[in-house]
Formats: structure tokens, sequence, C-alpha cells
């Protein structure tokens, strides 16, 4: 189910493995090729195509040396114009030209002075080995000029390093042949299990720092861990990641810990929605399991629960949350003038609905059959409205009115929250409105908007602060 993206990895693959023999060739050669002279490495590892030739030569297409010679050949070519920008126009044409480009001037300055001190520290050996690392590969060649590295060095050491790379990376997608498909989705639960331990861990991170800094005795066996000789070294040998580690886990700036957080829980949520909406579009996995779980629903249909559900089920209405949204505004404008949140909570709500609406759309499922409904229901299923409002609303809601509040108030909130989106949801599923992954992919796609909205809250919280202290 989770293995696969909104649109499915697997069907892009396969549209890239079913091109022409000619024009796959004419890729594994153009990718490595631009890395270093056009920088599109910065966007588009080379290896992705390489490793896909060397698929379509386990197919029988075309012979795998051809695939080799082609990712090679243009490995070291590539390299070799980079050399001869970088000695002829050197740091002054990287900046002028596609240094202009915001998502290549952040890689830039990011990996540059990095990438100079390697180059002068190991010379021909930078070249080789650094054919092996994705930043590296773009920036080596053109510093390597710039530095003014003997060509016949360059060029030997180049040779070395393409010969290398472009092989082994050729060699690994025909050993991987047909079999891709399962070590896509390997991958993907892989990917999936990861996602899953980052939260978990950063929700156990906090704890443990709530608790310390409750208990004396949590902190001084923390301080005490943290001068074992293991750790120790760890942090001398590593400062820089040690310290980017910190700073991402700082829940006292928000470009920390809840940055940090709402990133984790919004790619997993993100990886949630694509993978149920890829087996409600395929008919697969968690689809099929969802006439089975409605049927069991039906069976423990009983006459108080029924009326129960009639009225939560509002909980997820417009009728009720209209009316929410512009209390909770009124009173964040007329008494805290907190125009801020007060937006936030306008744009979760507009937002959430114009995404669900545009998803059932495009998804047009159908909803159960009519003989299971308790009530009218119209439109298609997918996703619940009910579900991905309560979620979006509650959520951004306990998140605006536990500002400044109790850590036991705040997790109060949060949890009274939670508990809505749950109740909310399992009613569209008793009154037979809507199937099981209707309701998940609800929650997901209304997690993920949260998410997108808190990140860029946060940050902008940060950069005010920034500016602010510049101006000080």
């Amino acid at each position: 189910m989770l293995e696969v993206g909104l649109v499915s990895i697997g069907s892009i693959t396969d549209r890239i493995l079913s091109l022409p023999v000619w024009f796959a060739l004419a890729l594994v050669f153009l990718l490595p090729a631009l890395e270093a002279s056009a920088f599109l490495g910065f966007i588009f590892p080379g290896e992705i195509a390489v490793i896909l030739g060397g698929v379509v030569a386990s197919q029988g297409r075309a012979p795998l040396w051809a695939f080799i010679i082609a990712a090679v050949s243009g490995a070291i070519l590539g390299d070799s114009i980079g050399y001869l920008i970088g000695r002829r126009w050197g740091i002054h044409l990287l900046h002028k030209t596609v240094g202009r480009l915001p998502i290549i001037r952040r890689q830039l300055d990011k990996h540059l002075e990095s990438a100079e001190a390697y180059v002068r520290r190991r010379q021909g050996s930078a070249v080789f080995f650094g054919r092996f690392t994705a930043a590296l590969r773009v920036l080596v060649p053109g510093l390597a000029g710039m530095s003014k590295v003997h060509y016949p060095s360059f060029l030997a050491y180049n040779v070395a390093g393409g010969v290398a790379w472009g092989t082994g990376f050729s060699i690994l997608g025909y050993l991987a042949g047909a079999s891709y498909k399962q070590l896509e989705k390997v991958a993907g639960r892989v990917g999936l299990l990861l996602l899953l331990l980052i939260v978990i861990g950063l929700v156990v991170s906090q704890l443990i720092r709530t608790l310390a800094e409750r208990s004396p005795r949590l902190e001084a066996f923390a301080d005490r861990l943290a001068a074992t000789p293991a750790v120790a070294w760890v942090r001398a040998r590593f400062p820089g990641p040690v310290r980017w580690v910190r700073d991402r886990l700082d829940p006292s700036t928000p470009r920390g810990f809840w940055l940090t957080f709402t990133v984790a829980v919004g790619s997993l949520a993100v990886w949630a929605f694509a993978g149920l909406t890829q087996d409600v579009v395929g008919h697969d996995e968690m689809a099929l399991f969802d006439p089975q779980f409605e049927t069991w629903v039906v069976a423990h249909r009983t006459g108080w629960l029924t009326s129960t559900m009639k009225i939560v089920t509002s909980l997820g209405s417009l009728a009720v949350i209209a009316p929410l949204l512009l209390t909770t505004v009124v009173v964040l404008i007329g008494r805290r003038r907190d125009w801020r949140r007060a937006a936030l909570l306008v744009t979760t709500f507009a937002g959430v609905a114009g995404l669900y609406d545009l998803v059932k759309l495009v998804v047009e499922r159908s909803r159960p059959p009519a003989t299971l409904w308790i009530g009218h229901y119209s439109g298609t299923a997918f996703p619940s409205g009910h579900a991905t409002q309560a979620v979006a609303f509650y959520g951004v809601l306990a998140i605006v009115l536990s500002s400044g509040r109790s850590f036991r108030a705040r997790a109060l909130l949060w949890f009274s929250a939670a508990l809505v989106a749950i109740i909310v949801g399992a009613s569209r599923i008793y009154l037979g409105a809507h199937w099981l992954t209707d309701v998940l992919a609800g929650y997901a796609l209304g997690a993920t908007w949260v998410a997108l909205l808190l990140a860029i809250d946060l940050l902008t919280t940060a950069q005010a602060g920034i500016r602010a202290s510049r101006s000080a």
C-alpha cells in the first residue's frame, strides 16, 4: 500500500523503461555528461539513469556493454568539460549564471567551501572518489580546473573514476533486472519504517527532555551519559553533524524540534495518503479489505450506538466547524489582536476543503451501497471530507489554543482534538457513508495540509526573528 506515491513510482519507471533503446542510451550518456558541465547533478543524480540503463539491458533489448560505454563516456566527457570551464572562468561563472537560480544557489553555497577544501587536500584522489558523491561530483571537476590541477593527472583519475562509476551502476541495474519492482517495494517499506522511527524518536526525545527538566535525577543521568567516552568522542569527532542534530531538536527555536517534528509527520502523512490513493485507484491491498470491514461494522450496529454516531458525526460538518471557526477568529482578533493565528485557522479550513474536493473530483470513488447507509449522502467517497476537516481544523485549533499554556493543558487539548477526529471518522464508517480507506486518507490529507501550513508558519516566525535581531 504505502510503497508508492500518488502517481506510482513503478508506473513512472515503467514509462522510462519503455522508451526506445536509442533514447535510453542517449539519456544514459547525457545525464552524466551534464552533471558537472551544466550542474544538472544538483537536481537529478546521473546514477539513476545509469541504473535504469542496466535494467533495460537485463531485458535483452540492448547489450550491457552499450550502456556501460554510454555511461562511462558521458561521465568522462562531462567532467572534462567541467574542468575546462573551471580553469577558464572559475567561480565567477558559477555565481553569475546558474548560481542565480535559488535551487542551485542554496546547494552551491552549502557545498562549495567543503568541496574546495577537499580538492586542495586530495588532488587526484578527490577527482576519483568525488565521482561517487553527488555534491562533490558536480563541483570537483570545476574546482580542479580552478586549482590548476595538471590536466593529464586530472584525466587519469577522471577516466578511472568514470569507468568504475559507470560500470558499477550499470551492472547494479542489470543484476536487479526484473526484480526492480520488488526492490522498489522493499525500499518503500524501509522508507516508511524510517519515517515512523523518526516520528517516534522525536516524540520520545521531547518526552525525555520534558521529564529531565522536571527531574534533577534524570537530568543528572543525561549529563553523565553525555560525558561518557563514546559520546564525547562522537561530539569531538563530528562537531558539525552533532551541532546540526542539536539545533534540529532544540524546542526553544522555531527551526528546532517543532519544525523537525512537523516535517517528519508531514512526510509520513504524504506517504500514507499516496499509498492509500494508489490502493483505491488500483483496487489493491487496503482497498480490497474495505468491504469486509464495512460488513463487520454493519453486523455490530446497535440502537444506542447508532443514535450516538448520528450526533457525533456532525462534529466534522460545516454546520459545526464554521460557527466554531468564526467564534475563534473573532476572539483571536478582537481580544488578542492575533491576526497570525486567525489567518492560520482560516487558511487551514479553506485550504483543506478545496483539497479534498479536488481529490474527490479526480478519484471519483463510489460510496458503499445505499442499502448500508444510515442517512442520505451525495457525491463521491474518497477521501472523507468530514475526516479531513476534523483532523485539520481541530488539530490547528488545539495548537492555537494551547499557546502559552502548561504542558498538561496542551496535552489535554491535543488529546481532545485527536479523539474528536477519531470519533468523526469512525462515525462515517459506521453510518455507511464511507469506506475505511476513505477515512484513513482523509486523516492523512488533513495532516499533510496542517503540516505544510505549520512548517510555513514556523519558518516565517524564524525569519522574522532573524530580521529583528539584525535590526536590533
